[in-house]
């Protein structure tokens, strides 16, 4: 059965896309099998992947409204050797629609249902909003990763989420936990990114990965070719961040895994 994570921050700019393509193709990279749903109407992972958002592709639209079967519309050719669910302007519409909808905050968890047991790990990139998309997310994760910039402003909204994960948790979905808190955009010359870093470990512990995202020009300029940072500039240090990123999730799982056995 696979892990679903929602990648979500309410603030935009953090890195939140980066972060859903680079780790789902990490991911894929460890031989696992990953599946990328873009939930944000901008489509910017889907682009990231590879993949043309103006093409005739079926989206996450056609998924959550036209209740078109899922295996239709997974996309398995992408950059990032990981299968896809694409997002474009149309997901806009999917907002609105929704509303009308009967059980519409979990139509995308009853939608995954049937291929969880196809893939290891289904991330699901979210629109930097709370809206109907985001608690669709919610409840369908089993856990909410964090990505955010080390700075006073981000501190602020990342309480923001915190109380929104909490109420949503109560709403529609009990079991729903905070997967991890990833420091993106990282420069260690930065007095206050070092300041914030401290105040999230404290605060959060073991929830803050180990491992930080540097603020990097191969991570930027690799969706413009379509590719994952690790198929753009392997060598990166964006791209080997990611890698260490994924190492050090399935080091957790493991040890989670060990000491429910």
């Amino acid at each position: 059965m696979a892990k679903v994570i929602a990648i979500a921050n309410q603030k935009g700019g953090v890195g939140k896309t980066t972060t859903a393509v680079n780790l789902a193709a990490s991911m894929a990279a460890t031989k696992r099998k990953v599946l990328l749903i873009d939930l944000d109407p901008q489509g910017n992972a889907t682009m990231g992947s590879g993949v043309d958002k103006y093409g005739e592709v079926a989206t996450i639209y056609d998924l959550l409204i036209e209740e078109t079967p899922i295996k239709d519309v997974i996309c398995t050719d992408t950059s990032g050797e990981y299968h896809l669910i694409a997002a474009n302007g149309d997901v806009t519409a999917a907002e609105v629609k929704l509303m009308e909808l009967f059980a519409r905050e979990v139509r995308l968890r009853n939608a995954i249902e049937s291929v969880q047991d196809e893939y290891e790990f289904i991330f699901i990139d979210c629109p930097p909003s709370l809206n109907m998309l985001t608690v669709n997310a919610m409840a369908a994760a089993d856990s909410v990763m964090v990505p955010m910039q080390c700075e006073y402003y981000a501190l602020e909204g990342l309480t923001a989420l915190m109380d929104t994960i909490t109420q949503l948790s109560k709403l529609v979905n009990p079991e729903l936990q905070i997967e991890g808190i990833l420091r993106t955009m990282y420069d260690p010359r930065n007095r206050l990114a070092n300041d914030v870093s401290e105040q999230l470990k404290q605060h959060f512990g073991e929830k803050v990965y180990r491992t930080v995202i540097p603020r990097n020009v191969r991570l930027a300029e690799a969706p413009s070719f379509g590719a994952p940072a690790m198929y753009y500039d392997r060598a990166s240090s964006g791209a080997k961040a990611y890698l260490a990123l994924a190492g050090e999730m399935l080091r957790r799982q493991e040890k989670q895994a060990a000491a429910v056995a």
